[in-house]
């Protein structure tokens, strides 16, 4: 199943850590305003859509940012059905385009815990979201969670509330989910930043053809605390044992929706990601992220994408693993801001 794991996308990332948020506009140029106050509605300020295990977290970053997770309606499939989908809006809004972040594969918004606030502080007009059929969302009505169905769900979110392009932020399996919206809605997307891109995979493979049954034992062992254990361990450049099982609890609270293994199945053998014919057509400005202690996707794999890119450019981070924006959330910051933020390349 590690295996199967690393063929989805990357593995799942334990969680993230994060800084305290509070409530305040900074003034910018071209002027703000307050666009959400992220308060809770269940125990301890948590929205009562969250999982109760969130209770047991102790990281004080990621109850922060989870107390700011809202739910927004968002058409899906062509429709006049809507679905409520979970995300972390802005608590100012400026003239500059806003930063969207995406998550790895089966992952939230809780992975930017650590980053979000520094992308506010810095003050940029950042959205954290659910990729259809992960984090936080009510899917009650199970839709399709293919593609197709992720990709439109995420042109929704942004024409009903974003509603301008985007720096558009995808790591690890992230990066395929921000390279297929960018090819398919240009308009959206003013730049893309990708973080150790896992773009080469052909979908989801032999996966694709399991029997349910076998698809679905796959899916529950991929909950498992001592799998996504072994996931944390790979994925960051060497944490503390304490702080690895509290942010393993992290990195699967969205594992305990109702609808998450019926969802992430359907994305299994739906085909997954495959963009490598999308590649040489991204036309947005490009900037790259690498930890350079990437145990999960080689650094060759970056160098490659750098040069079948259109317009790229490639930064490292040092002492850092398959999440430099939760090992090293200041220089990452600083590398998002300075890339939004300037018109030169």
């Amino acid at each position: 199943m590690m295996m199967a794991a690393l063929k989805l996308g990357s593995l799942p990332p334990a969680a993230l850590g994060g800084a305290t948020v509070t409530k305040k506009c900074k003034r910018l140029s071209g002027g703000v305003k307050v666009v959400g106050d992220g308060a809770g509605a269940g125990v301890n300020g948590f929205p009562s859509f969250l999982p109760k295990e969130v209770e047991k977290i102790k990281d004080p970053f990621a109850r922060n940012l989870a107390r700011r997770i809202k739910r927004l309606p968002v058409q899906i499939e062509r429709s006049e059905s809507f679905i409520m989908s979970s995300c972390v809006q802005p608590l100012v809004q400026s003239d500059a385009n806003p930063v969207v972040l995406l998550h790895c594969f089966d992952s939230s918004c809780l992975e930017w815990r650590r980053a979000y606030p520094l992308l506010e502080e810095s003050g940029l007009e950042a959205w954290a979201l659910d990729v259809l059929g992960w984090g936080f969302s009510d899917l009650g009505m199970l839709p399709p969670c293919n593609v197709a169905s992720k990709r439109y769900h995420l042109y929704q979110l942004w024409k009903s509330y974003i509603k301008r392009p985007v720096v558009l932020v995808g790591p690890s399996l992230g990066a395929a989910v921000a390279i297929d919206f960018a090819v398919n809605y240009p308009e959206a997307v003013e730049k893309l930043i990708l973080i150790n891109p896992s773009v080469y995979a052909e979908g989801t493979g032999n996966l694709a053809k399991l029997p349910k049954v076998v698809a679905y034992a796959g899916v529950s062992l991929l909950k498992t605390f001592p799998l996504r254990l072994y996931a944390n361990l790979l994925a960051f450049d060497g944490i503390p044992l304490s702080k690895s099982l509290d942010w393993t609890n992290v990195g699967r609270l969205h594992c305990h929706m109702p609808w998450w293994k019926d969802a992430t199945v359907n994305f299994m053998v739906s085909g997954g990601y495959n963009v490598v014919s999308q590649i040489k057509q991204v036309k947005q400005k490009t900037l790259i992220i690498c930890g350079e202690n990437d145990k999960i996707v080689s650094n060759q794999l970056a160098m490659r994408l750098l040069f079948e890119l259109p317009v790229a450019r490639m930064r490292r981070v040092p002492d850092s693993g398959h999440l430099p924006h939760v090992e090293r959330p200041c220089r990452v910051v600083k590398l998002i801001a300075d890339f939004a933020g300037s018109d030169n390349f």
